[in-house]
């Protein structure tokens, strides 16, 4: 049931960063509800309410914490009707609403895009699509069922350094494609951030192979334009959680972040007043804590993870993540039957807190930082193909966070997908197929052996295309989107 009152209620031309022409405009403005008001949620309420409110209008919240309500409430400067989680469809019709933004843990997505769709709304979804195959399952269904459609946030997509490795790819310059090295080191801020939070149980977030890497998945996906068929993997928690800190004798720990002093590991809640309001401030009415101890116990997630990934054309990925690296960033190595791109990015050279022992969380949430030394800020992407010298392959300057694709993202996501060579708009479909390689990789792990996915129900073939996905999405819409 709803509450009783209203308040509980400067880049070149260049294809990597190119929008596209605007659509044609469009005078009904669609009406959104934000599923979860958590962190996440943030930059689609400001969308809706800033850039794209000529054609989005910010209707309600499904959010059961009336302190994260009260928060985007004073943030937008309205008052807007709060809903339960058990009302999803209450709301949907109450309040006419034509799409959801769901941004809430990731083993809630499947139940709530289900219910969403059957409710007769469409749905934009925050990645994972889910954390199982059943989940997977249930959303191929009600998408089959209803016809209805769901929009996924890939947004490192659209980061133009991503895109200028498609380009090189999509180009040829390298010829046809043989194996894919990924590797992603997070930090001892943002990686350790994951065992703060409720991604600290893999029952709610599928483990890092799932919740974090599907954004990497999904990249080498779209990058190679190829399906994924078999996985191997191999992980565990060997940094953080209480049997490493008992192993490497750290003594006594703080059972959270909030209120410790000289522990680089902490986070104090109080140091950022949108975390205080969000969390802090809202602990009393869910007990949700947001600073947990990262050597606490109750940690079921992996630090360190290696994952084999065999593709349909005949390419391989070799993909590692490490939770605990001193820096932030990424190396990524194509091979192909003409040569090799080589895109190496680092997002914070080094952790480096300030005098009160902060840190800024995300680091490619701050793409303005500017460091210095022999691991500095920055990106670059090489291309050398056989018999030649390397060459510096153009990066269009992105504005904004996540290098910039975070924008780019949003205009598709609330003014439409457009003619995008790239192909960066993403569905359902590039989600099953995203969450898939993390979904088999857990399998792999527990079992010790590969996994098939062609042996794994997703309830919809991963090598579907345009025209063999749910009726709902159209061929038009799916070719938009990159599900060629």
């Amino acid at each position: 049931m709803p509450s009783s009152s209203p308040a509980s209620a400067s880049t070149a031309h260049h294809p990597a960063a190119d929008l596209g022409s605007p659509p044609p405009a469009t005078p009904a403005r669609r009406r959104h509800a934000v599923v979860g008001a958590g962190h996440r949620s943030q930059m689609y309420i400001d969308a809706i309410v800033g850039e794209h409110a000529d054609l989005a209008e910010l209707v309600a919240w499904c959010e059961p914490n009336p302190a994260r309500a009260a928060y985007y409430d004073t943030r937008i400067g309205a008052e807007l009707p709060r809903y339960q989680p058990d009302a999803l469809e209450q709301m949907i019709a109450e309040q006419h609403v034509d799409r959801v933004v769901i941004a809430t843990p990731d083993h809630t997505h499947a139940e709530l895009v289900a219910r969403a769709l059957d409710a007769g709304a469409d749905v934009v979804l925050e990645k994972p699509l889910t954390i199982d195959a059943a989940g997977c399952r249930r959303i191929s269904d009600a998408v089959a069922r209803t016809g209805r459609d769901v929009v996924m946030t890939f947004n490192y997509r659209y980061s133009p350094r991503n895109s200028a490795l498609r380009e090189v790819i999509v180009s040829g310059a390298i010829g046809d494609v043989t194996s894919v090295h990924f590797e992603w080191a997070l930090d001892t801020v943002h990686g350790a951030d994951y065992f703060r939070r409720w991604h600290r149980d893999k029952s709610k977030s599928g483990g890092l192979l799932v919740h974090k890497s599907s954004h990497h998945f999904d990249l080498v996906n779209w990058w190679l334009g190829d399906v994924p068929t078999r996985v191997f993997a191999s992980g565990g928690l060997r940094f953080y959680g209480d049997d490493n800190a008992r192993a490497r004798s750290m003594g006594p720990r703080p059972a959270r972040g909030t209120g410790a002093t000289g522990d680089p590991f902490s986070l104090d809640l109080r140091a950022d007043p949108r975390l205080a309001a969000l969390y802090l401030d809202a602990e009393e009415h869910d007990g949700y804590l947001r600073d947990q101890d990262v050597f606490g116990p109750g940690i079921t997630i992996e630090d360190n993870m290696a994952v084999l990934v065999d593709y349909a054309r005949g390419a391989t990925l070799a993909y590692s993540l490490n939770a605990h690296s001193p820096w932030e960033g990424y190396r990524v190595t194509v091979n192909g039957t003409a040569g090799r791109a080589e895109l190496e990015v680092v997002e914070r050279g080094a952790v480096q807190p300030d005098a009160e022992g902060n840190a800024v969380l995300d680091p490619s949430a701050t793409p303005d930082v500017v460091e210095e030394g022999p691991r500095p800020h920055g990106e670059r992407l090489l291309v050398q193909r056989h018999w030649s010298r390397a060459h510096e392959h153009p990066i269009p300057r992105g504005t904004g966070s996540h290098g910039g694709g975070d924008a780019i993202l949003l205009a598709d996501v609330f003014r439409g997908a457009q003619d995008d060579p790239l192909g960066r708009a993403a569905g359902y479909l590039d989600g099953v197929r995203a969450a898939a390689v993390g979904i088999a990789a857990n399998q792999s792990m527990a079992s010790g052996l590969p996994v098939l996915l062609a042996d794994v129900d997703f309830g919809v073939e991963l090598h579907a295309t345009a025209g063999q996905t749910a009726a709902g999405q159209t061929a038009a819409g799916q070719t938009a989107r990159g599900l060629r």
